[in-house]
């Protein structure tokens, strides 16, 4: 029996590592996961111990392989990595060992550094250059603090003997024990230090940031080449094929990598990113603009939304009121329901994201009535995914000029049809559900594998994966509009109670 061809994706994500064996024919022939601690060492501070990430991402990638042997010979072409975006990395560029927690993208300790620049009149020329907005979320001010906080680690990375990086320059440094340090166009349009036009480095933002040049990987193009790992690591010899952000690699395997491609990860929070093209488009509602992929893993595109609280208001419910025992009992009880009967749920428990931006907006419920029961409540959390998502989808197409033709859907609350029904219906689009909804590695599996010849091209890497489920919408314009309306009433009354 001839070995199967396939590409190890490795998802580094930001509670868990998971690793999928990815056959030439999509099947998945092995899966591992593995959660690690998560470090809070004061109020607002996050932080997670790099060598952590590394042992999980090895535990799973070994796990993985284990398992697909067991199921059938295969042949490793290549591995392909995603992760978390704007956590950061430093490392002694000799021992490979860490020198510092990596400081994780919720992490808000550099508030006050956001602040100096804003008032300083910076924003709108970072902006410019990197399409991103002066927040604690991104990666340079984590420099910032970090070179201002520890002196000695400065004097290091000016003398070359600390390197500092996203988490996928972390992987591929010590999957290639050292050999190369690099990372790619979409985790570098998420730190605040490249310019997303010229596509490298920005050395006046390095000097705003305070951050030394010589500290930084080298960028290369997210399908391609990063070095070949060693046999100490996962236990295989094979080239480094693929590297995107998550949100990108999500992107690149839904198959948007057209302008005008649409895809919401449904999570905790959300994520909805929408393809422009070959230019970037500045956005007018508060989104951002970022680097994603074309068909060949080429720079490219998009304008990407987060809407704060999705999957986490049915995590209220069911874990803080008690109004359901599993996330998925939500499903049942919204289809009991033939309507929300006026009940409307703003989840902004940490205030409004895109395209709102109105941090002091809180959490709130209308149009309860005597006969509102848990029903409705969990309704109304559902609803709100989808009321978000239309909200961010029309600023992109308002900033963009480009209407999307169908909205492609990921992660854990795309998994229930009443929510992907409801959100057809909303958007009054086709909603297309892939038949594997683990895109984020798989996106990583697509661009290893393109840079390693097990796929053509795209369209062949798409061909390879099951057919998906399309939701149509089910309401009619005149209802839909009504049920927008009193979306547009319920944020108000949010408004009104700040």
């Amino acid at each position: 029996m001839s070995a199967t061809e396939a590409v190890l994706a490795l998802d580094q994500g930001t509670t868990g590592s998971t690793a999928l064996v990815v056959a030439r024919d999509g099947r998945i022939l092995g899966r591992g996961y593995s959660e690690f601690p998560q470090h809070f060492p004061r109020a607002g501070w996050v932080e997670h111990d790099p060598l952590d990430i590394w042992e999980t991402t090895r535990k799973v990638a070994l796990g993985a392989q284990e398992e697909a042997r067991n199921r059938e010979p295969f042949r490793l072409s290549s591995v392909g990595i995603t992760n978390q975006r704007e956590t950061v990395v430093l490392w002694d560029r000799e021992t490979l060992e860490p020198v510092h927690r990596a400081i994780v993208w919720q992490d808000r300790r550099t508030a006050a550094i956001c602040r100096e620049l804003k008032d300083s009149g910076r924003e709108e020329e970072v902006r410019k250059r990197t399409g991103l907005l002066l927040d604690p979320y991104f990666s340079g001010t984590k420099l910032t603090w970090l070179f201002r906080e520890r002196p000695d680690l400065r004097k290091r990375a000016e003398a070359g003997e600390v390197a500092a990086g996203t988490v996928d320059a972390w992987l591929v440094a010590r999957l290639t024990e050292g050999d190369v340090e690099a990372t790619e166009p979409t985790n570098a349009s998420r730190t605040l230090l490249y310019d997303i036009r010229r596509l490298q480095w920005d050395e006046e933002l390095l000097d705003l940031f305070e951050v030394p040049r010589a500290v930084l990987p080298e960028v290369r193009t997210s399908s391609g080449d990063f070095g070949v790992t060693s046999g100490e690591g996962i236990g295989a010899e094979v080239p480094v094929g693929g590297v995107a952000g998550d949100q990108q690699a999500a992107l690149f395997g839904q198959g948007c990598w057209e302008r005008g491609t649409a895809k919401n990860t449904y999570g905790t929070g959300a994520f909805l990113l929408l393809h422009t093209g070959r230019e970037p488009v500045a956005s007018q509602h508060g989104l951002v603009t970022t680097v994603a992929c074309g068909p060949r893993g080429e720079p490219a595109y998009a304008l990407e939304g987060s809407i704060f609280v999705a999957g986490a208001a049915v995590q209220w419910l069911r874990d803080e009121l008690g109004l359901l025992s599993t996330a998925q009992a939500s499903e049942a009880m919204a289809r009991e329901l033939e309507s929300n009967e006026g009940v409307y749920f703003v989840p902004a428990f940490v205030g409004l994201g895109a395209p709102h931006w109105e941090p002091e907006v809180r959490g709130t419920l209308v149009g309860l009535t005597r006969g509102t029961g848990r029903k409705h409540l969990v309704r109304a959390a559902l609803e709100a995914m989808a009321y978000s998502t239309a909200d961010v989808l029309r600023a992109m197409e308002s900033d963009s000029g480009v209407e999307a033709s169908e909205l492609r859907v990921d992660g854990g609350a795309s998994e229930n049809d009443w929510l992907m029904e409801f959100q057809a219906g909303i958007l009054g689009l086709p909603v297309r559900r892939p038949a594997l909804v683990e895109t984020t590695a798989l996106g990583a599996a697509g661009l290893a594998g393109l840079g390693s010849g097990v796929w053509k091209n795209a369209e062949e890497f798409m061909g390879a994966q099951g057919a998906p489920r399309v939701f149509r919408q089910r309401i009619s314009t005149e209802e839909r509009e009504e049920l927008l309306e009193g979306w547009k009433r319920a944020l108000a009354a949010a408004r009104a109670a700040v």
